[in-house]
């Protein structure tokens, strides 16, 4: 049986600073819980309305109800299981061959999708700028699905970083060059921008190189993609190449 205490505190992690306070975030759902024992995040505990299928986690499980499982669940239909984990100190990585930068996302959902994209494609690495929305929260933990543990998220300032990296940096325009006729260079960084006012002034003067993805229908009224469905698209194209 789940105490108050408990539930206040599981609840209270929809929220980055009590992540912060607890050093704790959730994951939910077997499927998502079975991939974190081959990851670098470790579990604290599992609640879970029924452990027989999780048992291959050596994690403590606490079986509670259905009910129980609603109180503590970020989902409007709760799964079977939620995971308390410990948050991983950040790390960045060496710049990889190809990195995406993200400058102000703030939809969960696109930071989910980008990062499972990322995993699709096997980027190593994400570049996020201070303000972009928090890696831990829990509508972009559910988004990726699992692909948080395979990709790593790291915060900067992001002028500093696209100042200094050996890496192209490349930006999306209407007015860059067209994606399916860009030469891909050996070492490149994505920047992809806010979802509503695009990359800052700032981040768009340290940009090398724009690519556009034109469209092929009639009507023009389009005015743009939205950012991951974006992401996707461009780099279908580049690793087609």
């Amino acid at each position: 049986m789940l105490t108050a205490h408990t539930i206040k505190v599981l609840q209270s992690l929809d929220k980055k600073k009590f992540r912060q306070k607890y050093n704790l975030f959730l994951v939910e759902g077997n499927k998502i819980i079975c991939e974190l024992p081959n990851s670098n995040f470790k579990i604290k505990e599992i609640f879970s309305t029924d452990p027989q299928k999780l048992d291959r986690t050596d994690s403590p499980i606490t079986h509670v109800s259905d009910n129980e499982l609603k109180k503590v669940s970020f989902l409007q239909n709760p799964k079977d299981s939620v995971a308390v984990c410990y948050l991983k100190p950040e790390e960045k990585l060496e710049d990889q061959s190809i990195q995406l930068v993200l400058d102000g996302i703030q939809d969960p959902g696109n930071l989910g999708t980008i990062i499972r994209l990322a995993d699709w494609f096997g980027i190593e690495q994400i570049i996020c700028s201070e303000d972009t929305v928090d890696f831990y929260n829990p509508k972009v933990i559910q988004a990726s699905m699992g692909s948080f543990t395979r990709v790593n998220v790291v915060y900067c300032d992001l002028v500093d970083y696209l100042s200094n990296t050996e890496n192209i940096n490349i930006g999306t325009d209407m007015e860059g060059e067209n994606i399916y006729r860009f030469e891909k260079p050996g070492k490149m960084n994505l920047v992809l921008g806010n979802e509503g006012s695009g990359m800052r002034p700032e981040t768009e003067k340290l940009l090398q190189k724009s690519i556009s993805i034109p469209r092929f229908g009639k009507s023009q009224s389009t005015e743009s993609l939205n950012v991951s469905m974006a992401a996707g698209i461009i780099l279908g194209q580049l690793f087609s190449k």
